[in-house]
């Protein structure tokens, strides 16, 4: 780890412009007409800009790091086999939130992680519309560029303990367990947000819990992971235990919880809504 701590303030600046990068890429299709929308076979959306912003933060990894392998959600088809062997490689979402970009609610991001032994140890997010800009590493720490205006540094206060809850919300995703959690707060305000923004939210401390009850991917989550993590927040499975990835075969998260700190006050209730996965 100690190769990759000197490595990585180098990088960050560099993944930073890849994702803007790409978000020029998506740009340039959210101002067309036709989206070029398709559907998976999960039922998901895809569109011309997923695909251009993949190929351009793959070809842009490749050549800063040729020997890091890259999986984008774009480019799931990587055995198991050959994945177990990684202990160090890139995570990619080019384009989370395609239903925010399909409805064009500007909620959407770049994603970019790298993923040692299971951690994420940096991370950008890229919001194109807003031009909002996440970043974090371990041993950087976690900032946020709003509009080209000077990065701020985002650490949150270990003591805080609010007394009404800001609870962030998915546009696309409503929850019967996610009104029963809320209505186990003693008094809770929703702030509603698309994509991978819910979890920087909190890395801000523009709000305190995203709980979310349902199936994600792994590259939904990681960049922004990274910058809870090095903001000094959490992002914990159905266990209350930091979220993992590349563990199995499997690339879907469990339910899990972004918080500044684990509380008393909804720990339990949590674990008891919240699904095992396995």
């Amino acid at each position: 780890m100690t190769n990759l701590k000197a490595l990585l303030p180098q990088w960050l600046p560099k993944i930073a412009e890849l994702s803007r990068q790409a978000g020029d890429a998506i740009m340039a299709v959210y101002q067309e007409t036709d989206l070029g929308v398709s559907y998976k076979s999960d039922a998901s959306p895809l569109t011309k800009a997923d695909l251009a912003a993949h190929h351009c933060i793959v070809e842009g990894l490749e050549q800063l790091t040729p020997d890091i392998p890259v999986l984008s959600e774009e480019s799931t088809n990587i055995p198991w086999a050959e994945r177990q062997t990684w202990q160090r490689y890139w995570l990619v979402d080019p384009l989370d939130g395609t239903k925010e970009f399909v409805k064009r609610n500007g909620e959407f991001t770049v994603n970019i992680a790298l993923i040692e032994d299971g951690k994420p140890v940096l991370g950008v997010v890229y919001a194109p519309v807003k031009d909002w800009l996440y970043t974090a590493a371990v041993g950087v720490g976690a900032h946020a560029q709003y509009v080209k205006a000077e990065p701020v540094v985002l650490k949150l206060d270990p003591t805080f303990e609010p007394t009404s809850w800001r609870v962030v919300g998915s546009r696309s995703h409503g929850a019967e367990r996610l009104a029963a959690f809320s209505d186990h707060l003693p008094e809770f305000s929703n702030v509603p947000m698309g994509s991978s923004l819910k979890l920087c939210l909190i890395a801000a401390g523009k709000s305190d819990l995203y709980v979310r009850f349902g199936p994600t991917s792994e590259w939904d989550t990681a960049a922004a992971q990274a910058v809870v993590e090095q903001a000094g927040g959490a992002v914990l499975d159905d266990e209350l235990k930091p979220l993992r990835y590349n563990q199995e075969d499997n690339l879907l998260n469990p339910e899990f919880v972004v918080c500044q700190k684990v509380s008393s006050v909804w720990a339990d209730c949590f674990k008891s809504l919240a699904k095992p996965t396995h």
